[in-house]
């Protein structure tokens, strides 16, 4: 119960932080863009963080549902911890100019949805940060800078201290049942810290989704070089369940999750497999992408130009839950609840009912009810997470949050 408390008070918060202040989530806004994506060049399943002068690359692409090249530009802000603007101008920030056209561009081919496929890659020669941090990228048209676009976040790193930890599922609220718990430790020898209590904050997320964000001020104890956060009801969480798993690879034959395909023109349609609420059931142990997304087309060399467009139909065989939106969470919803991911209740049906235009790819998905009185996948204590760590340092006098280490730790394993 103080996990679930916990998780509605962190997702009341961030609806209430949406209502007053500038959205610097990642975010779509114009609907003819599609497919967002970011990874590190050479590691797809890396999170979108930097390390402070590496050789690391970071490689940002997405679509625009057109026959022709539109004049785009990128502008790049520094952000604090909490994902604010900082107060930075950009010559402390940046090396060179913090604003560039996007010029790498490739037009579909052999689809019946045509697009133009962008793509935008950080840092290049003529563009480096200075300082770590959070960091936001957004497009505009070069014609009307005001209006954003999109818009992604990613980190760059110092790692400067190190990050380790455990998760298990015998947690302070119980024991192999719903919940799992992070005991963690930072290593501060590499760059010893003043005043931890005061200075360092922590921020962890489950599968990088916002409303699982906790935010650590304080360790429990020192011992040495080293903090150790231990028994903190902040870092108990529901454990959830694996995300499910479809692949629209093909259009000639339904592939898994996939019932059947057709085509109603203008589009080729995905009809999924029904899904049923899984909290009554025995965890199933399901190889897991976290929430991810990965384009592909199964009979294409380069399928982010080669992979179409289709009409996605997603399911739900659930009674009408009172008082409670039903939303699909993954990485192609931006692991958000609104209007763009909400899946509708369709009383004919007795079922919540969503199509949407997706690019053909394995994607991974799951289906969540806010405010959460009902557990549609339910809590499994044997559900492998992916729980990300990320530690700000803001010494006193200094205007903008470091970002000293980056950690993943993962439960089940």
């Amino acid at each position: 119960m103080v996990a679930l408390r916990s998780l509605i008070t962190a997702a009341a918060l961030a609806c209430m932080s949406a209502l007053y202040a500038e959205n610097t989530s990642t975010a779509i806004f114009d609907e003819s863009f599609r497919t967002l994506t970011v990874q590190i060049e050479g590691d797809r399943l890396a999170p979108p963080v930097l390390t402070l002068n590496s050789s690391d690359r970071l490689i940002i692409g997405f679509d625009r549902l057109s026959d022709e090249r539109d004049y785009l530009r990128y502008t790049i802000r520094h952000c604090n911890a909490d994902w604010t603007p900082s107060q930075l101008v950009d010559a402390e920030v940046f090396d060179g100019f913090n604003y560039a056209d996007v010029t790498e561009y490739a037009f579909s081919r052999a689809t019946t949805v045509h697009y133009v496929h962008y793509t935008i890659v950080l840092p290049d020669s003529e563009f480096r940060f200075r300082l770590s941090g959070n960091y936001l990228l957004q497009v505009y048209d070069e014609s009307d800078p005001d209006e954003i676009l999109l818009q992604q976040r990613f980190m760059v790193c110092e790692n400067a201290v190190g990050v380790g930890g455990t998760a298990t599922s015998r947690t302070d609220v119980d024991y192999n049942d719903s919940h799992q718990q992070l005991e963690l430790q930072l290593d501060t020898r590499g760059y010893p810290v003043r005043d931890p209590f005061n200075d360092l904050t922590l921020v962890v997320e489950q599968n990088y989704y916002p409303a699982s964000r906790r935010v650590i001020t304080h360790p429990t104890r020192m011992q040495g070089d080293r903090l150790l956060y231990e028994h903190q009801p902040q870092l108990v969480f529901p454990a959830s369940n694996e995300y499910r798993r479809m692949e629209t690879v093909s259009v000639q034959f339904p592939s898994m999750g996939v019932d059947h395909v057709e085509y109603n023109a203008p589009y080729y349609n995905h009809y999924l497999n029904v899904d049923t609420p899984r909290f009554s059931r025995n965890y199933s142990y399901d190889s897991t992408q976290h929430g991810r997304f990965f384009v592909r087309e199964y009979n294409s060399d380069n399928s982010d130009t080669e992979a179409d467009y289709t009409i996605v139909h997603f399911t739900l065989d659930q009674p009408e839950i009172p008082g409670a939106a039903v939303y699909l969470e993954g990485d192609f919803t931006h692991r958000t609840c609104d209007s763009n991911s909400q899946v509708p209740y369709n009383p004919s049906t007795g079922r919540y009912e969503r199509a949407m235009l997706l690019k053909q790819g394995a994607y991974n998905y799951r289906y969540v009810a806010v405010p959460p009185k009902f557990p549609v996948e339910g809590d499994k204590y044997q559900t492998v997470n992916e729980y990300s760590v990320a530690v700000y340092y803001r010494a006193p006098g200094e205007r903008y949050d470091r970002l000293l280490g980056y950690s993943l730790i993962f439960s089940g394993r």
